[in-house]
């Protein structure tokens, strides 16, 4: 099973969630792919895949893009599973939220919604300042992200498989290449 979490003002509608669904629908795994509208409120987003995870007949993969793959990170410690980060947000030495804190507008359904400092409370309160081990990680990053600085997700996961491609930027232009070797690192594929 494939937990996919997406990103702060992203949805299941963003590339690479639908690339990853229609694969899998491809392979005759479209049962073994869960993506949904995260909550805006962290605390909510965490307890909705917590939910999922405590419904998995197996322990899922989680799959987290940007704050997804904050999410991801955290989840995986917390329940021992394994994660795909891709340019993941990393907010091991704090997190100045000042530049988030406002209304936003989701990229996909133009949802409108607020980042409040509670919000970002709860963001902190999920900082890890390292994690325990870096075999069940695999991070995926480009070069050239425009919003995150690649070298402290590089950093924060030593000791991961680390797939860094340069060039490329937040989006992490690439996907479609890794697909295939994502689903086969969530054991979904030989």
């Amino acid at each position: 099973m494939i937990l996919y979490l997406h990103g702060f003002r992203s949805a299941p509608a963003s590339s690479k969630a639908r690339t990853l669904a229609a694969r899998m629908t491809e392979l005759g795994l479209a049962d073994r792919f869960w993506c949904e509208q995260l909550s805006y409120e962290p605390a909510h987003a965490i307890a909705q895949v917590e939910a999922q995870i405590a419904r998995a007949a197996t322990p899922p993969v989680l799959v987290g893009s940007s704050l997804g793959g904050f999410y991801a990170t955290w989840l995986a410690e917390r329940h021992d599973l394994r994660a795909v980060l891709v340019n993941p947000a990393v907010f091991n030495d704090g997190f100045d939220a000042e530049p988030f804190l406002g209304e936003h507008a989701n990229l996909y359904t133009g949802e409108r919604f607020e980042f409040t400092p509670e919000h970002a409370r709860q963001i902190f309160d999920l900082r890890l300042t390292r994690i325990a081990n870096p075999a069940r990680f695999w991070l995926l990053a480009e070069e050239d992200d425009e919003v995150l600085d690649t070298r402290i997700a590089v950093a924060h996961f030593a000791g991961a498989r680390q797939t860094i491609l340069a060039g490329g930027d937040h989006s992490f232009t690439r996907w479609d290449d890794y697909v295939d070797s994502v689903i086969r690192f969530a054991g979904l594929l030989p």
